[in-house]
C-alpha cells in the first residue's frame, strides 16, 4: 500500500473452478477407463467377444467420452478466456485502492503466461477427437454391426439362389402342342410327313 509495510489482499472476481474440477473430472475417469479397456484387450480378447452385451457396452461408455469431452472442453475454454480477463492487470488494478489514487502509478512486474493452460484446452479437444474417432472401431465389434453385415452379404445370395430354382427348360411349350424342341427330331409330330397330308394341292 506504499505506507509502511501494509498489505492489502484483493480477490479477483468470478469462481471458474467448477468448469476446471469438471474437465479434470472426465480426464481422470477417462484414463482409468482406458487402462482397463487395454487390459481387457490384451488379456481378455476372447472372453470379450463371447457376450454380445460387452462390446454394446464398450461402444455406448466410448460415446458418453466423447461427448463429455467435447462438453468438458468447450466448459473449460469459456472459462479460461473468463479468466484471463479476470487477470488481466488492467483489470486487477482497477481493484486496488491504492491504484485509484491518481498520485500513485501502479504496473506489473511479471505478465501471465497462459501456455500452460492453452496446451490444455488444446489436449481436451484432441481427446474428443480421439475418442470420437474410436467409436468405429467399437461399433465393429458390436453385433448391430455384424448383424448388418451378414444381412448384407445374405442378400445377394438370396438373388443369385432364386435364378438357380427354376431353370429355363426348352420343352416348356410341349403343353399347348404348338411348340416343341427335345426329343421332336425322333417322334413324329403333325407337321411331319408321316401321317400328314402329301401336299397342299391334294387337299385344295
Amino acid at each position: 500500500m506504499c505506507e509502511a509495510m501494509r498489505r492489502e489482499r484483493v480477490f479477483l472476481s468470478g469462481d471458474y473452478s467448477s468448469s476446471a474440477e469438471f474437465f479434470v473430472t472426465i480426464a481422470v475417469f477417462s484414463f482409468l477407463y482406458s487402462l482397463v479397456a487395454t487390459v481387457v484387450y490384451i488379456f481378455y480378447l476372447n472372453k470379450y467377444r463371447e457376450n454380445s452385451q460387452r462390446p454394446l457396452i464398450d461402444f455406448v461408455v466410448t460415446v458418453v467420452f466423447s461427448f463429455m469431452w467435447l462438453v468438458s472442453s468447450s466448459a473449460w475454454a469459456k472459462a479460461l478466456s473468463d479468466v484471463k480477463v479476470a487477470t488481466d492487470p488492467d483489470e486487477v488494478q482497477l481493484l486496488i485502492p491504492a491504484c485509484k489514487d491518481p498520485t500513485n502509478k501502479c504496473g506489473s512486474v511479471h505478465g501471465p503466461r497462459w501456455s500452460g493452460l492453452n496446451t490444455s484446452v488444446v489436449f481436451g479437444f484432441l481427446n474428443f477427437v480421439l475418442w470420437a474417432g474410436n467409436i468405429w472401431f467399437v461399433f465393429k465389434e458390436t453385433s448391430w454391426h455384424k448383424g448388418g453385415s451378414r444381412l448384407a452379404g445374405s442378400a445377394p445370395d438370396k438373388q443369385a439362389g432364386t435364378f438357380d430354382q427354376q431353370p429355363y427348360n426348352q420343352g416348356s411349350f410341349d403343353q399347348s402342342g404348338s411348340y416343341s424342341t427335345q426329343g421332336s427330331f425322333d417322334q413324329p409330330s403333325e407337321y411331319s410327313q408321316v401321317g400328314g397330308p402329301t401336299s397342299y394341292s391334294n387337299q385344295m
